[in-house]
């Protein structure tokens, strides 16, 4: 009886352990590595390195670097301010000339001479001595040449020699009444002369006045006004001076004295005047002229 038992319980026993059984796991999550990334800037193929900014050269009183000067005269001109000095030394006595003679401000005619030739240089001054940029106008005999402006290929004054030009742009100014209002302006207001002329109609462009105040002020040209008016004239850049009526030591009363190296032509550009003009003032027949004789030059 006790065999039989032993040998149930044995069996049971084996029948237990080959039972099936669903076993359940528990997967524990790793947590990921952590890792230090290095980056390297990515490099962008056919990239320019970028220039730094240079520092402005020095300017001239004009504002223009190494002392240029952009005039746009009948065709656009390009040059230094010595040249625009030495245009104003070669015709500051003409234009002097011209303001005792025809009421014309001499700061207003050197700076529309340097404006509208270029100081001398443009094509206009170069192939025609046309310096104030004058067109045929139906009233013209005189030679003419062809230039580029408002239009292709119109029509300009020509003449002989500068002085011609600076004689022939003032009786353009008193002879057309459309100006006669500028002489009813003081001689020594250049804003208001030059302001005058663009509303005369002298000039198209808006900035015609602002670009004469401009010229007259950074090259003091208002102290030739201040020579034949005998008025004290104040330079931009520094104090007052007084200067005295004369426009030269030579030359009182519409007079002028011959010095050593003259002749008819230099003394006829100085006072703005023809050789013909000037042996008519002084009933000469020949150019012969001496030293220490007295002309007569208005």
């Amino acid at each position: 009886m006790f065999k039989k038992a032993f040998l149930l319980f044995v069996l049971i026993s084996f029948t237990a352990c080959h039972t099936t059984q669903t076993v359940v796991r528990t997967t524990k999550k790793v947590p990921p590595k952590t890792r230090t990334v290095s980056r390297t800037p990515k490099r962008t193929t056919g990239t320019k390195p970028v220039a730094t900014a240079q520092p402005p050269k020095s300017t001239n009183q004009a504002g223009n670097q190494q002392g240029e000067e952009v005039i746009v005269s009948t065709s656009k001109t390009v040059v230094y301010t010595e040249v625009v000095n030495n245009y104003v030394n070669d015709f500051k006595n003409i234009a002097m000339g011209n303001m005792k003679t025809y009421g014309i401000p001499a700061s207003i005619i050197l700076a529309q001479g340097i404006l509208e030739s270029g100081a001398g240089k443009g094509d206009l001054a170069v192939s025609a001595n046309n310096h104030f940029g004058i067109k045929c106008h139906n009233d013209w005999t005189g030679e003419t040449v062809r230039h580029d402006d408002d239009s292709d290929q119109e029509c300009f004054r020509k003449y002989k020699d500068p002085s011609e030009s600076y004689r022939d742009h003032a009786l353009f100014l008193t002879t057309r009444t459309r100006y006669s209002g500028l002489f009813k302006l003081p001689k020594g207001d250049y804003e208001a002369w030059a302001k005058g002329l663009r509303a005369a109609g002298y000039a198209t462009d808006p900035k015609y006045p602002e670009k004469l105040i401009g010229y007259i002020e950074r090259y003091n040209l208002h102290q030739y006004d201040s020579q034949v008016l005998g008025t004290e004239y104040v330079p931009f850049e520094g104090q007052p001076v007084k200067v005295s009526n004369a426009g030269s030591s030579t030359a009182s009363a519409g007079g002028y004295e011959v010095q050593k190296g003259d002749t008819l032509y230099s003394i006829s550009k100085k006072f703005g005047l023809t050789v013909d003009q000037l042996k008519q003032k002084n009933n000469l027949t020949e150019n012969a002229i001496s030293i220490g004789q007295r002309l007569v030059v208005q």
